[in-house]
Order: C-alpha cells, then sequence, then structure tokens
C-alpha cells in the first residue's frame, strides 16, 4: 500500500470507530424510545437533542480550532504552542459553560417559541434537556481533548473515549429505562452519566501519556492580547460558519415537529442514516485535519497536495460502498429501530433522498476536514452561507406544493453547495 495512504488510515480508521459510535449514541437513545409505549418519546427525544446542538455546535470551534492550531504546532515542533492552545481551549471551555448554565431558560424558551410540536413531545424534551443541560462541561471539555488529541496526530485515544462512552450509555440506560422503569429521565440520566464518564477518561490519558507537556505551558503567554485575538479570530469564523449550521438542522427538525408525531418520527430515524455516513466520512476528514494542519505547519506544499488527492480518492469509494449499502439496507434498517408500522410505511416514500447524501455530501464533508488543519476559514463561510441560503429558499419556495419531500431536496441541494464553494477556493500554502 501506497505510504501515504498508510498514513492516512493510520488515522482515519480510530477516527471512524470515534464516529461511528457517535450516531450510535442517538440510535440507542432513538431505539430505547422506539419501543416505549408512546410514539412521542421519539420526536421528544430528537427534540431534545436538537435543542443541545443548538447550544453545543456553537461552541464546535473549541474542537476545531484547538485540532487546526495544535495540528500546525506539531508540524513545526513547538511543544509551547501545542500546550498553550490546549490551556487556552480548556480556559474557555469554564467560560462557555457558565454561560450556557446561565441562559438556559431564555434558550428553551426561544426554541419552543419557535417550534410548532406537540404538547407531549415538548413536555417530554423539556424534561429530557432539564437533564442533560448539566453535561455541558463534560461536552465541551471533550470538544477541547478530542480537537488536541486529533492535532498531536493521535486519533487513538478520542476512539478509546467514545467507545468507554457508549458502553456506559448502553448500559445505564437500559437499566435505568427498562429495570427502574424511569422512560425518558432515564435515557437522559444515561446519556449524562455517559458524557462524565468520557470526560473523566479524556483527562486520565492526558495525564498518562502527555503530562509532561505541562512543563512547556506558559500561561502569560497563552492568555496574552495577541494570542488571545488570534484565538477569537480563527474561532470567531468558525463559529460564524457553526450559526449557519446550527440554523439548518435545527430548522430541518423543527420543520419536521411541525408534520406530525410520525413524520418527525420518519425524519429522525432517516436522518440516522445521513449521520452514519457524514461521520464514517469524517475519519477521513480527522485525518485531514491532523495532516494538512502538521504540512501546513511544516511548510511542506508537496505533501500537503498529496495528502489531499488521496484523501479524496477514499472519499469517492465510501460514496460508492454507502450508495449501495443503502439500496439495499435502508428498509431493515428502520424496522430495526422501530415497530411502529405507520412509520416504517411513510419512510418508504423518503428512500430516494438517502440515496443522495453520499454523493451530495462527501466533499463538504472532506473539505471540511482540510480547512481545519489548514484554519483556512474563508472557504467554509462563503460555502455554508450560500448553502443554507439555497437550503430556506428552495424550501419555503417548494413546502406548499412537496411538503416532507421539499425538506430533503432543500438539504440535498445545501450538501451540494458546500462542497462545491470550497472545492472552488480550495487550499493553499500562504
Amino acid at each position: 500500500m501506497n505510504a501515504k495512504n498508510k498514513e492516512i488510515l493510520r488515522l482515519a480508521w480510530p477516527a471512524i470507530v470515534t464516529n461511528i459510535t457517535v450516531p450510535l449514541l442517538g440510535l440507542i437513545d432513538t431505539s430505547i424510545t422506539g419501543h416505549l409505549d408512546k410514539t412521542a418519546y421519539i420526536g421528544a427525544v430528537s427534540v431534545g437533542a436538537t435543542l443541545f446542538n443548538m447550544i453545543y455546535w456553537n461552541f464546535g470551534f473549541l474542537r476545531m480550532g484547538t485540532s487546526g492550531q495544535t495540528a500546525q504546532a506539531y508540524g513545526r515542533g513547538d511543544k509551547e504552542g501545542m500546550m498553550d492552545t490546549l490551556f487556552r481551549s480548556l480556559f474557555f471551555t469554564i467560560v462557555f459553560t457558565l454561560a450556557i448554565w446561565l441562559l438556559q431558560m431564555p434558550i428553551t424558551r426561544l426554541a419552543f417559541g419557535l417550534m410548532k410540536t406537540t404538547p407531549e413531545i415538548e413536555q417530554n424534551a423539556l424534561r429530557y434537556f432539564s437533564i442533560c443541560i448539566w453535561g455541558a462541561p463534560a461536552i465541551l471539555g471533550m470538544y477541547s481533548l478530542k480537537g488536541w488529541y486529533i492535532g498531536m496526530q493521535n486519533t487513538r485515544y478520542p476512539m478509546m473515549i467514545a467507545i468507554g462512552i457508549n458502553v456506559v450509555n448502553i448500559l445505564t440506560s437500559l437499566f435505568l429505562v427498562y429495570e427502574l422503569g424511569w422512560k425518558i429521565e432515564g435515557v437522559a440520566y444515561g446519556t449524562l452519566i455517559a458524557q462524565y464518564t468520557g470526560l473523566a477518561c479524556a483527562v486520565g490519558l492526558w495525564f498518562k501519556s502527555y503530562r509532561h507537556y505541562w512543563n512547556y505551558l506558559n500561561v502569560k503567554k497563552a492568555l496574552e492580547r495577541n494570542e488571545l485575538r488570534g484565538f477569537f479570530k480563527l474561532n470567531g469564523s468558525i463559529f460564524l460558519r457553526t450559526l449557519c449550521l446550527n440554523a439548518v438542522m435545527s430548522f430541518f427538525t423543527f420543520a419536521g415537529a411541525s408534520q406530525g408525531e410520525v413524520l418527525v418520527a420518519v425524519n429522525v430515524l432517516l436522518m440516522h442514516l445521513f449521520n452514519l455516513f457524514s461521520y464514517f466520512t469524517d475519519g477521513f476528514a480527522y485525518a485531514g485535519e491532523a495532516l494538512v494542519g502538521k504540512y501546513v505547519g511544516a511548510r511542506n506544499e508537496t505533501e500537503l497536495k498529496e495528502t489531499i488527492s488521496r484523501i479524496f480518492k477514499w472519499g469517492g469509494a465510501l460514496v460508492v460502498i454507502f450508495t449501495l449499502v443503502y439500496a439495499v439496507g435502508t428498509q431493515p434498517f428502520i424496522g430495526l429501530l422501530t415497530d411502529k408500522e405507520e412509520v416504517r410505511q411513510a419512510a418508504t416514500d423518503y428512500y430516494l433522498w438517502v440515496l443522495l447524501v453520499p454523493v451530495a455530501g462527501v466533499s463538504a464533508f472532506l473539505w471540511d476536514g482540510i480547512m481545519v488543519g489548514a484554519t483556512t476559514i474563508r472557504p467554509m463561510i462563503m460555502g455554508t452561507l450560500l448553502a443554507s441560503m439555497a437550503f430556506f429558499a428552495l424550501f419555503f419556495t417548494l413546502h406548499t406544493q412537496l411538503g416532507n419531500h421539499a425538506l430533503w431536496l432543500a438539504f440535498i441541494v445545501y450538501l451540494a453547495i458546500r462542497g462545491i464553494v470550497q472545492k472552488i477556493m480550495g487550499v493553499k500554502l500562504t
């Protein structure tokens, strides 16, 4: 095998395992609630999870900015820069956690004021949210540490953390729901316990392998005005891009919720297929973050171009594989997740959109990783902004005639435009 492919796979396969476990967390929650006595539980977990996405996705720069800056410091051999980047990220994790806790009530009022859903879904979603909100420091802390590990060319530790989270979540949720009868509260507490278990693992692994980097920490330099200005310039740009992503993904759930319990359940189940592909492809995107950042830091344009080329060849292979798998496996997959016949029947009308996800989404996902590694954020912002405008324009133009199909059409176009714009703008050493 080509040496570059080996290097990519060395980073990609643990990241793939990590990312596959992310939708598994949602799949387990969906599967548990899908076999309870009320269809509304499926929608409630989805809406509750969307509320957290509205919050946490906005702080995704803690992972992405940390990853890109750490990888470039790694490429330069700058150990002080590696450690200072982690310290800044964890410092702002504490600041942002306090802000989330203080603003949780206005956030929920705004979110449910915008949503059009049934009273039962809203009531259960609030119960789920009120428990899981206390996991904010665990989630944000893991963002920072995961980004740092990726930048350090170590995707194995995020894999180990993710596996631990899922094992704890599955066992705890099943026990709380089926043994203690806690229903949606059991799902929420299972998630919360798993999140703090993940944070404990992330910190423990750092002390196991990287504690000697503490000697390179320069707190004064890490919090200097120029360093903070650079932090906010990069991460502020990622934040704006994330707002656009968040708007689209949140609206997707809210628009489905306004069409009744059956269609919101259909959208939740089919979006798990989108998540499976996106997280799998993001394994190669994370390899791109680590390697592109390293070669940008080392000023090695030859290796940079070769890495990008190889990553997209792997992406093409994923498109073929997932399209074939979705063509034959979507119906059995839906049947596995729910025994509600009305949901399973309604889902058959939307299988075509699932088949278009790999082709439309692969370029956007891979370019995101490449741009993060290079800390070249402008193409990401432009692509996401234009794609988001197209998404909302298409939906509001066509939803009266096409209903829920307009939502999926707009989403597929949104994915495609993100990838096209980033391809046109590209990334270069400056």
